[in-house]
């Protein structure tokens, strides 16, 4: 049986093609970026313990499950205990922050949040010049200096959360920070220049401990975790270079995520090309597998046989995509690296795992999809497939499929729309999602006729041609099924996004046109970092402005359970922001609001206490004074005034502000004068907040037009597939219409209209189902609050998308009605 399976492969190389080349092209996705990131990932993770190589353990603020960390300060008498713990060869105090260091044409340097800056030690150094010992002295890492031209004794101009600086380079310095290796860039500053811009004098971001001989880290860190105050915490250099690599990589991880479900889209879609071509081979084979069961093998040995010839095409197909898919993984990387001088270096990881997983799902996938025709066809009794007297698709098992197929469609119906009346219905509605998707792919055979029964009209325009290629579409309706179930899948994904971006970009729209954002302005860091400290009083100071309130998050503990804590300044809160309250008011003192939605899940009501503890460890009991409906984030909120007495230093990640006589150029221009022209800083209005919303929606919507590609690919080559079988068995009757007087033109329209009919059922069904998705994901977006959600049919976006599934059709129609075209008359009509 194994001879026969391999002689059955090698017998139809042609037609298993684009069998190979669907799943090649999946599989080689799938390695690509599993190289991609695993280099990566170990190039940061190198790059990063090296960052680390003089610290063994780190003293720093302790990092809440709920959001940042807690902020505190190390004081001087914290490092002095730490250095005279047993076991510690050195302590080092060290103070960092962000620091946005501009070029020669005022352009800020690095990658926004690994542009950092630090007070200067021995660790760093100095390839040039000497380090920096007062105010207004500066030494740059020598990536930066060479990609930026600056040499020691130039004029930079930087910023730390605030006003720019103007300060002397006088010293450029070698470093294996892993932040630097990623893109960013490291300034360096004397102690006491560095306290004042990151922390406060005398006080430190870190202490960084180096064991001494005979001292491990873990041993280290457990001694000194004894003299920690509240809200302060030990690690390893382990962990931070671990925590370090996973930063740095995080986006590099977040596209692979993406990267590799859309090859899993592609393979679930190669799986119906899959399933069709061993439907036609086995069906084709009928007498052969029945004279194989009539000289004795058994069912179990002809199912196996057929999974053999899946398996090595599979095989096949998973080595190449392999090979193809490490070339892939190199190739981006070179270009990354061409683009990114700041890549670190490192080898091209191709792990045991990437292999074993790209062979099981190539493999796994061909298997599978063939198991059923394979099954199916040991059932046909060997007499009647001998005597091809056989009908495999009986009346009985038509009435199973479409049964089985309506309940699933139906209660996938029925859990996507009950998920939309759910606080978390995500679950809930994937479920229904594949449910649904499920059962409109087993009723696709009982949908065709109607539906190209629809195009009957417009087919009869094109005469003889056109009604040959309706009937054609309509004779095997589980091939045509499976052919254009392949192109739904692609395109309902496609449609679903285009109304999902189209709902959003509205949306968005909505709340700028509404009065949820009163203020002017929003003030913010490019990199999302913290502002000053003082931003919010020096705009506070100036006469154009009529209110001011920070946006300030801290983590908390809110009756036992870790959460961030959002404060205003409640004052001015209403003339910025309509926090929509329900129920009582926002106000001072000690005093907290919260949404409906947490307040209904806790049992909280107006009057309540509620019990919270501090970054500082402080517990105090807030009275809620009043409950609000959370259009976007929701939680507990508090007054500045409040929370500022627990705090080492105020940390704002945006300010709302509002002008006198409405926004304009000019009001802009003042604001940021007066918070020193900052490259970092960044004043925008609300029609620019709109834009780079919709414009970061639209980016990653394209992303994912591009990714999802891919899978409407191999719905072409499942097409072509497709139509190359059919025509090679309709070989006799392609004679005889050419005998009776069917020219050559009119064979290749027949095969094309056939093929344009197929796709635009595909087409109707994904766009439908896609409009479906995208108003159950906009019912699933409103009932978690964003009120300003409106459900939009963007009509011209999806009529391309099924212009673009005509064009699918003629497209993959080419080489099979070339091939029509050129059968001889004589020898199609004796071909059995």
């Amino acid at each position: 049986m194994l001879r026969i399976a391999l002689r059955n492969v090698l017998a139809h190389k042609a037609r298993l093609t684009m069998t190979i080349l669907a799943v090649l092209l999946g599989v080689a996705f799938v390695a690509g970026t599993l190289v991609f990131t695993d280099s990566i990932s170990e190039a940061y993770r190198s790059s990063a313990e090296k960052s680390f190589t003089s610290v063994d353990v780190r003293l720093r603020p302790a990092r809440s499950p709920a959001g940042p960390d807690t902020g505190r300060l190390l004081d001087h008498a914290l490092l002095d205990r730490a250095a005279a713990l047993p076991g510690v060869a050195s302590a080092k105090g060290v103070v960092s922050g962000f620091t946005a260091l501009s070029d020669k044409h005022g352009r800020m340097v690095g990658e926004g949040w690994a542009t950092t800056g630090a007070n200067y030690d021995a660790r760093y150094p100095m390839l040039r010049g000497r380090p920096p010992t007062t105010r207004g002295e500066v030494a740059i890492d020598a990536q930066t200096a060479e990609r930026t031209g600056y040499r020691v004794g130039d004029t930079v101009r930087l910023s730390v959360s605030g006003p720019a600086l103007v300060a002397t380079v006088t010293g450029i310095f070698t470093t294996d920070d892993g932040n630097v290796a990623a893109g960013g860039s490291l300034a360096l500053f004397d102690t006491d220049t560095a306290q004042q811009r990151f922390a406060e004098p005398g006080r430190y971001n870190y202490v960084d401990l180096t064991a001494a001989p005979g001292t491990t880290a873990e041993q280290l860190r457990q001694r000194v975790e004894a003299l920690l105050p509240y809200g302060v915490e030990a690690i390893t250099a382990t962990r931070l270079a671990a925590e370090q690599a996973d930063d740095n990589v995080r986006d590099f991880r977040t596209l692979s995520q993406v990267l590799l479900a859309c090859a899993g889209v592609a393979l679930f879609v190669a799986a119906f090309l899959i399933v069709n071509t061993f439907t036609v081979l086995v069906t084709q084979r009928s007498k052969e597998l029945a004279l194989l069961r009539a000289v004795g093998a058994s069912r179990r040995q002809v199912t196996r046989s057929v999974l053999i010839e899946a398996a090595v095409i599979g095989l096949t197909a998973s080595v190449a995509g392999l090979a193809i898919g490490i070339g892939l993984g190199a190739a981006v990387r070179s270009m990354l690296s061409a683009t990114r001088s700041t890549l670190p270096d490192g080898p091209l990881l191709v792990e045991v795992r990437t292999v074993v997983v790209v062979l099981a799902l190539g493999v796994g996938v061909t298997v599978c999809a063939a198991w059923l025709p394979a099954r199916r066809a040991t059932k046909i009794p060997p007499v009647a497939a001998m005597s091809t007297l056989y009908a495999p698709a009986t009346v009985r098992s038509l009435v199973v499929r479409n049964t089985v197929g309506a309940v699933l469609a139906s209660v996938g119906t029925g859990l996507t729309l009950a998920a939309g009346t759910m606080a978390d219905g995500k679950v809930t509605l994937g479920l229904g999602t594949m449910l649904l998707l499920t059962g409109v792919f087993v009723l696709t055979p009982l949908l065709s006729r109607p539906v190209i029964a629809a195009a009957d009209p417009a087919l009869r325009r094109f005469g003889v041609t056109g009604k040959l290629a309706r009937q054609n579409a309509v004779r095997n309706p589980r091939r045509t099924a499976a052919t254009a179930s392949a192109l739904t899948i692609g395109l309902t994904l496609i449609a679903g996004l285009n109304v999902i971006g189209a709902s959003a970009d509205r949306a968005v729209h909505n709340l700028a046109a509404s009065d949820y954002v009163r203020g002017d302005y929003v003030v913010s860091m490019a990199n999302g970092a913290a502002l000053a400290p003082d931003a919010a009083a020096t705009l506070r100071e100036l006469d154009e402005v009529t209110a001011v309130s920070p946006r300030r998050e801290i983590p908390a503990v809110v009756d036992g359970v870790p959460q961030t804590v959002v404060g205003f300044r409640s004052a001015d809160i209403d003339k910025l922001l309509n926090l929509g309250m329900t129920e009582g008011t926002f106000g001072a003192g000690k005093t907290a609001i919260v949404d409906v939605e947490t307040a209904d899940g806790s049992g909280w009501h107006v009057g309540d206490s509620i019990d919270i503890t501090w970054p500082d460890g402080i517990q105090e009991r807030l009275e809620l004074t009043g409950l609000y409906h959370s259009r976007f984030d929701g939680g507990v909120r508090t007054d500045l005034s409040l929370m500022d007495q627990h705090l080492d230093r105020v940390a704002d990640t945006s300010i709302f502000v509002k002008v006198d006589g409405g926004a304009s150029q000019a009001r802009q221009r003042t604001l940021r004068t007066a918070l020193g022209d900052s490259p970092a800083i960044r004043v925008k209005d609300r029609r620019e907040l709109t834009n780079d919303i919709t414009g970061a929606i639209g980016l990653v919507l394209n992303i994912l037009y591009g990714m999802l590609a891919l899978a409407v690919v191999v719905a072409v080559l499942g097409v072509v597939n497709t139509l190359a079988m059919s025509v090679h068995e309709r070989t006799q009757e392609i004679g005889l219409l050419r005998a009776i007087g069917l020219d050559r033109s009119g064979v290749k329209r027949m095969v094309r209209q056939e093929s344009v009919v197929i796709s635009l059922f595909g087409g109707v069904l994904g766009v439908g189902l896609g409009i479906f998705f995208g108003w159950a994901v906009g019912r699933l977006v409103a009932a978690l609050g964003i009120d300003t959600w409106a459900f939009v049919v963007p009509w011209g976006r999806l009529a391309l998308v099924l212009a673009a599934a005509a064009v699918v059709g003629v497209v993959a129609a080419e080489w099979p009605a070339r091939r029509a075209a050129k059968l001889d008359i004589l020898a199609a009509v004796r071909t059995e």
